[in-house]
């Protein structure tokens, strides 16, 4: 079982910068795969960054060159640093843990942070 807690949104001026935690619990974290997603008003959720238990990092177009995702093993932390930030950014952002483990898909949600980039 992994527990994940989302901290750091709030709201903030277009242009400006917020940096997301995730703080993870449980066994084994170092094995999966870290990816933060996000949900606007009326839309579907989305993947904005993945960070793979090897440190590979991909990006959604729409966030590549603004966004910068991390993850600390020693403190099982995730990070999410934007900057350059637009309206259409405004979600609530998800942090999710995933790993393949004797053919089993294991998932596992927080309960997400709102950010909201409004003038």
């Amino acid at each position: 079982q992994v527990q994940l807690v989302e901290s750091g949104g709030g709201l903030v001026q277009p242009g400006g910068s917020l940096r997301l935690s995730c703080a993870a619990s449980g066994s084994g974290l170092a094995s999966y795969t870290m990816r933060w997603y996000r949900q606007g008003p009326g839309n579907q959720r989305e993947m904005v960054a993945e960070v793979t238990n090897g440190g590979d990092i991909r990006y959604a177009d729409s966030v590549a060159g603004r966004f910068t995702a991390s993850r600390d093993n020693r403190v099982n932390t995730m990070f999410l640093q934007m900057e350059t930030l637009k309206p259409e950014d405004t979600a609530v952002y998800f942090c999710n843990a995933r790993r393949l483990w004797q053919g089993s898909i294991y998932t596992y949600w927080g309960q997400g942070t709102q950010v909201t980039v409004s003038s």
